[in-house]
């Protein structure tokens, strides 16, 4: 089932990322914890594409496994940083095998170190979107920063690359983190303004570790309120705690999503179906 039917709806829905493992020791254990994301039955997955298409086989299989066990629809990231068309019609090849018709088009970071241009074949990740629609009638979504991307010029320039995602095919677009929703919602209408009218779902992560929030900001620039770096320093050092304390404030920024008008979130699991059911938990009488 296509995840477009769920985005346009208006229907409130959570939704979850997950990501695949590195070899095939730790399969089994991804596989559990994506397992208990799923039986928590939200509208859709998504399933994260390493570097360099380096977790390719377990992103594919891992996307057919959630399917065929809980009947729960998948988006599949794909980056082709580094990649041919070659390999990108291998891939998608693959994935029509096994029933995946949802696409995160992504360009992915550049690599450090690279033998040639890495976006030889693919400048950016309009040229992905492109290629994929020539390719077969997949979902295809994108992403984009509220607070822009680290490579753009300006704003001008991000705003300006977002709507090239879009008029290449783009159905909706997926925000990185953040955790101030007013910049999310500045965000929202210098997208309009710049012609822009696609779902844009926000992308929640909840922080249940201190060092998360070190990563959240090296990873995507993103600014942390003082009220969430008193949480951090207050129950930082209690595990348990600041489990508890990042669930609740993923929690209080769904809810003020959702208040304002903006139905459908996404919320990146790290892999802990207790994070997951503890957000859900919190929304049942919300999103039911």
């Amino acid at each position: 089932m296509k995840v477009s039917e769920y985005i346009n709806s208006d229907k409130v829905t959570v939704s979850f990322e997950v990501f695949p493992p590195k070899t095939d020791a730790a399969f089994e254990k991804v596989e559990k914890a994506a397992g208990g994301v799923a039986e928590l039955n939200p509208p859709y997955m998504s399933v994260t594409y390493g570097a360099g298409g380096s977790t390719r086989g377990y992103t594919i299989k891992l996307a057919e496994n959630i399917q065929e066990k809980y009947s729960v629809p998948v988006v599949s990231h794909l980056t082709c940083v580094g990649a041919t068309k070659e390999s990108i019609s291998s891939v998608l090849s693959e994935m029509k095998e096994k029933g995946i018709e949802n696409i995160l088009a992504l360009r992915g970071d550049r690599p450090q170190e690279f033998d040639g241009d890495p976006f030889a074949n693919f400048k950016h990740a309009s040229d992905l979107v492109s290629f994929i629609k020539e390719q077969g009638d997949f979902c295809i979504g994108g992403a984009c920063n509220p607070e822009m991307h680290p490579e753009s010029e300006n704003r001008k320039s991000d705003l300006a690359a977002l709507k090239a995602k879009v008029d290449a095919g783009c159905e909706y677009l997926v925000s990185q983190m953040f955790f101030d929703n007013n910049i999310f919602y500045s965000f929202l209408y210098k997208l309009r303004e710049a012609g822009v009218y696609v779902p844009v779902v926000p992308g929640i992560m909840p922080i249940t570790r201190a060092v998360q929030v070190e990563n959240a900001v090296k990873l995507s620039g993103c600014n942390v309120p003082e009220r969430f770096k008193a949480i951090v320093d207050r129950f930082g050092d209690n595990p348990a705690a600041m489990e508890q304390a990042g669930i609740a404030y993923a929690t209080d920024q769904i809810i003020d999503l959702i208040a304002n008008g903006i139905n459908h979130i996404h919320v990146y699991s790290m892999n802990k179906p207790s994070v997951a059911k503890g957000i859900i938990d919190n929304l049942s009488e919300i999103i039911g």
